[in-house]
């Protein structure tokens, strides 16, 4: 499948959600991604997305206004909000922004809702290069329960592919490189749409434009994870996740379901890394304007299982308030680098408060996370064959650099509540 060589390791990138909600403005955007190119794209950062609603001149947080007028053109397909991107005066889209974005060395994404806008449904405007129009195409029973934006499109009727191939061809025009579409992956109300996920997996490939298609939200149900392989790039094991230790400690159970699906084009999503500020705009997750709430150690337990799951890794705070501590999680080379050239990755052991997540690299090198999930320190002695490691000389604790306390087959250790110890060994 040609769409696997756009995401042959997992995406690295900031999306605007967990600071801006639905609100994010142009300067902003621009911000995030100067500050991408010169702290992080040495590092293998490179994706900016746009997320939720930029084509709602008024949104103001996360929560949306409902059935408010949206922008959009003649041919039902919506428009970046001129107020809110200045740069897309006089009908050039996203394209300014994008190319702002190209000229940085990065890669440009926006967020689209499933579907076609109510208001083209209702006013019966036409979709491009056919003689049917938005209401001809509308699915009107199939709507997101949690935003009033769309109706879905009916994947039987004619001019469902031509309405979405005419939204592709106008983001290839623009130059967007990841397109996360949202209300598809899993639904409250419904099954996971796939007759949208084809359709829209079929306008990608015949755009013209490599593009990352990510799905959106979770959670995606596994038993479907060969479909989801086949149309898409990425797709959310997990609802909205926040900075709330329930909710990182719940992952483990999402990663072991997953487990042996990540490979290459194909990337089990555990959504966004709510780290350093957050909440400017945002008021999901319980909570507003904020650093993250979790611990250090817990912030290091995220990072630590995202990475040898080989989730894609999408910051979503502030990155321009990004303290030291903050930047070291996002610039550790040792860790992106198992990040981006591990496999195999599983869970090895689980017993009481102790979860060993392994995997191994192809150079020989050897990974163990070693997680304590519990509420006080976990000293070890854990015996490496236990989690199938064998022939062990030496280690490094990747976080720290210090080197793994080895002594006879056994790894020495403690480690604090709701943290990690991450090693490679060699």
């Amino acid at each position: 499948m040609e769409h696997k060589l756009t995401a042959p390791t997992p995406p690295l990138g900031w999306n605007s959600w967990d600071c801006y909600g639905a609100a994010v403005t142009e300067d902003e955007i621009r911000g995030n991604a100067e500050y991408m190119a010169k702290h992080l794209k040495a590092f293998g950062w490179s994706y900016i997305t746009v997320d939720i609603q930029w084509y709602e001149p008024y949104a103001s947080s996360s929560q949306y206004r409902p059935f408010v007028p949206l922008v959009m053109d003649e041919y039902s397909r919506l428009m970046p909000a001129e107020n809110r991107f200045p740069s897309a005066a006089g009908g050039q889209g996203f394209k300014p922004l994008a190319d702002y974005v190209h000229s940085l060395g990065l890669q440009f994404g926006i967020h689209i809702m499933r579907g076609i806008a109510r208001q083209a449904v209702h006013a019966a405007t036409p979709i491009l290069g056919t003689a049917v129009t938005a209401r001809d195409i509308a699915h009107t029973n199939s709507i997101c329960p949690w935003n009033t934006d769309m109706y879905g499109v009916d994947a039987s009727k004619e001019g469902a592919q031509a309405y979405y191939d005419s939204l592709f061809e106008l983001y290839a025009q623009w130059g967007v490189d990841l397109v996360k579409v949202d209300d598809i992956a899993a639904s409250k109300l419904y099954d996971t749409h796939q007759p949208e996920i084809a359709l829209i997996s079929k306008a990608i490939e015949r755009c013209g434009r490599p593009m990352v298609l990510s799905l959106s939200p979770g959670p995606a149900p596994v038993q479907y994870s060969a479909f989801f392989a086949e149309h898409a790039n990425m797709w959310r094991v997990t609802d909205d996740f926040w900075d709330q230790w329930p909710l990182l400690l719940d992952m483990f159970d999402r990663c072991r379901t997953w487990q042996g699906i990540p490979q290459a084009g194909c990337w089990p999503d555990c959504d966004m890394l709510p780290l350093g500020h957050i909440g400017i705009r945002s008021v999901d997750g319980g909570g507003s304007d904020r650093w993250t709430r979790f611990t250090r150690d817990e912030q290091l337990t995220m990072m630590s299982l995202w990475s040898i799951f080989r989730s894609p890794l999408i910051f979503g705070g502030e990155l321009r308030d990004c303290d030291d501590w903050t930047l070291s999680l996002l610039t550790n080379r040792e860790v992106l680098r198992m990040h981006r050239d591990s496999f195999g990755a599983k869970e090895a052991l689980r017993k009481g408060n102790l979860i060993v997540w392994t995997a191994e690299d192809a150079a020989g090198s050897r990974y163990a996370a070693v997680f304590n999930i519990g509420e006080s320190p976990l000293p070890l002695d854990l015996v490496l064959e236990q989690i199938d490691l064998t022939d062990i000389a030496a280690g490094t604790e990747l976080w720290s650099g210090t080197p793994a306390e080895l002594a006879a087959g056994l790894l020495r250790a403690t480690v604090p509540p709701h943290g990690v110890r991450l090693y490679r060994f060699f």
